[in-house]
């Protein structure tokens, strides 16, 4: 009984995987430009690494590490 699931749960894998598209198939809608895609990203990154520093140099986000802690009795 074992050998028999396996069996289908490998077929079930195998055959949509046959009939995919060729990755070339510009219609596809599983079609990336993957350079575009890359590219996007990094200037995503660029801007929001740009934002955390400039909010960190501007002098808004204060923290508070001088607090002394008294212990309770």
């Amino acid at each position: 009984m074992h050998r028999v699931t396996v069996g289908i749960l490998l077929m079930m894998a195998v055959l949509p995987a046959l009939e995919a598209n060729d990755p070339a198939d510009k219609n596809s809608p599983f079609y990336y430009d993957w350079h575009s895609l890359r590219v996007g990203g990094l200037i995503c990154a660029g801007i929001l690494c740009a934002v955390g520093i400039i909010v960190l140099m501007s002098g808004k986000c204060k923290c508070k590490f001088s607090q002394k802690h008294t212990p309770s009795q």
